[in-house]
C-alpha cells in the first residue's frame, strides 16, 4: 500500500528515510534540507516540498521521459541538472533510492569544492574592508 503525502513533515519524513539508504550520506539543513558531497549538493526537499535529484545526463533525461516530470524550477530559475520528484514516487523509497544513489555516485566524480567563506562571511569581510579606511 502506498503512503500518502500531505504535509511537509510527512515529506521530510520520506526524504530522511531516503537518505538513510545510503549510508555514507547525511542530511544537512534544517529549513531546506539537502545532502551534499565534497561541496556538491545532490538533493533537497525545498520550502514548497519538491525534491530535486542531480541526476548525470543520461539518467535525468530517461527520468524525466519515465516519469514525466520536469527539470527543477527554483525562484524563477531552471536547475539544469535536477529533476523534480514527482510526489507518487517520494513515497517509493525503494524505487527511488536507485536514483538517489545515482545522484550520489555522479557528484562522487566531480571534483571536490575547495572550502571556502560562507557568503554571509564574505559580505563582513567587504564591510570591515570599507570600514577600514
Amino acid at each position: 500500500m502506498e503512503k500518502s503525502v500531505h504535509s511537509s513533515a510527512d515529506k521530510i519524513a520520506l526524504y530522511d528515510e531516503l537518505v538513510a539508504t545510503c549510508r555514507s550520506v547525511e542530511r544537512k539543513g534544517d529549513t531546506v534540507p539537502y545532502t551534499a558531497h565534497n561541496g556538491h549538493m545532490f538533493s533537497y526537499l525545498s520550502k514548497s516540498g519538491v525534491l530535486a535529484l542531480r541526476l548525470p545526463e543520461d539518467a535525468r533525461a530517461a527520468f524525466l521521459k519515465k516519469y514525466n516530470t520536469t527539470l527543477c524550477n527554483q525562484y524563477g530559475v531552471v536547475q539544469k541538472e535536477y529533476v523534480e520528484i514527482p510526489d507518487h514516487l517520494l513515497t517509493k523509497t525503494s524505487e527511488l533510492k536507485v536514483y538517489f544513489a545515482l545522484a550520489y555516485s555522479y557528484v562522487c566524480t566531480l571534483k571536490a569544492k575547495p572550502p571556502g567563506r560562507t557568503s554571509v562571511g564574505k559580505r563582513k569581510a567587504r564591510v570591515g574592508k570599507s570600514n577600514s579606511k
